[in-house]
This record gives structure tokens, sequence and C-alpha cells, in this order.
């Protein structure tokens, strides 16, 4: 999860279906200005692009139950369908970070070995950090279907894939500090708009010493 500048107005489909009876909110108006914002990104995983893209409300609406959730714009945000699925469990009702406000980079440490993802709040009484990086675990970790195995092996290979370009691009840099192209190529991977975002940029962070000159690519 990153930070993300949400666009306004929102769409004017919003203002207009709410007062239907059965009034939609994934009008192609809010699809496009949530793709543009997310980067096209999940919000929760960091899988670029979402190829199942569905309009995720952060705090439920309950079958719009509770008043002015649904139709919401600061509650939508872009996801892939197995984030989703898998934040539709009551325990995250409370709210995990909206992107849009709090920088989870600054609340959450992001890391992925060869076997799993680990997401740790760095305050754990901060309970929408705590919320997150529990549903960015599950979303990479959590095997308990078949479908979900499936789907969360292959985030975990995608990212892995991101970590091993990331790790080829520095030890290029390593051995070449002043190529242009080098630092072209890792400023783009390193950029908010890259997928998974959150664990290269954890990870040069992590080791900074290594890498000063870097240190303008992660603001």
């Amino acid at each position: 999860m990153i930070k993300v500048e949400r666009t306004f107005p929102a769409p004017q489909s919003l203002e207009i279906e709410k007062t239907k009876e059965s009034g939609t909110y994934n009008h192609p108006d809010v699809i496009d200005q949530l793709r543009h914002d997310f980067y096209d990104k999940c919000y929760i995983c960091g899988i670029k692009p979402v190829l199942d893209p569905e309009v995720e409300h952060r705090l439920p609406h309950k079958n719009n139950s509770i008043a002015g959730r649904k139709f919401d714009w600061n509650n939508l945000f872009w996801s892939c369908r197995h984030c989703n699925v898998a934040k539709n469990n009551v325990k995250y009702d409370a709210g995990i970070i909206d992107c849009c406000i709090r920088d989870p980079e600054k609340y959450i440490h992001f890391s992925v070995n060869e076997e799993a993802v680990e997401a740790k709040a760095f305050d754990p009484s901060d309970c929408e950090a705590s919320l997150t990086a529990e549903l960015v675990e599950e979303t990479f970790n959590l095997k308990n279907t078949g479908i979900r195995k499936v789907a969360s092996e292959a985030r975990l290979d995608r990212l892995q894939k991101e970590m091993d370009k990331l790790s080829y691009e520095l030890r290029k840099f390593r051995r070449k500090k002043d190529s242009h192209l080098i630092k072209r190529n890792l400023h783009i991977l390193l950029n908010r708009k890259a997928p998974f975002a959150e664990f290269k940029r954890n990870y040069v962070r992590d080791h900074i010493l290594d890498y000063p000159e870097l240190n303008d690519y992660l603001e």
C-alpha cells in the first residue's frame, strides 16, 4: 500500500446515483477516475495492472444501511477481486489505513522473502496500521481455499520478480554509480506508480547506508 492523491471533484454519476433506489457506484466516470488516481494498482496488494478490478469500500456500507458510505467518493478505492474478498471480513470493518490521507510507508514495514510477505505496524497500538498490515499479509500468504492459494501464490511470485529486478539494478548501480541509465531504471522501479512499490522502497530504505544516493527516489 502506498500514498495516493485522490483527485476532485468526485465523479458526477455518484451524486445522481445516490438518489436512486438501486443506484450504482461503478459508472465509467468512477472507474476511470479511480484507475487513474490509483495508478491502476490494487491499493491493498500493489499488483499492477489490476486485471480483475473492483470498486472497494474502505468502510463497509452494509447494503447501504450505513448512511453516506456507499456513494462517498472518499470511501471508494481501486482493488483487485482477491483483496476485496480478503477484506470482506468483519475484523476489517473498523477501517484500514486511508492511503489517500495517511502514508502507509510511515506506519508499516513491508518485506518479503522466498516464502512469504511480512507487514508489521511500527506502532502496534495504531489500530488502522495493524489491521492494514494483517490484511496485506493475508493477501499474499493466506491459502485456506484452493482459489485463494492460487491467487496468493501468483501475487507472491510477481512481487518476487519485481524484487529480483530491483536487486539486479542495485548490483549494477554498485559497479557503476554514474550511469544515467541505471539511475533511470531505479527511479522507475522505486516510483510509487510501480507495482509493489512499497516493498522495493522499504528494501532500499532498510539499506540506505549502502545506497545514500537513492534517498531522493524515496521522497
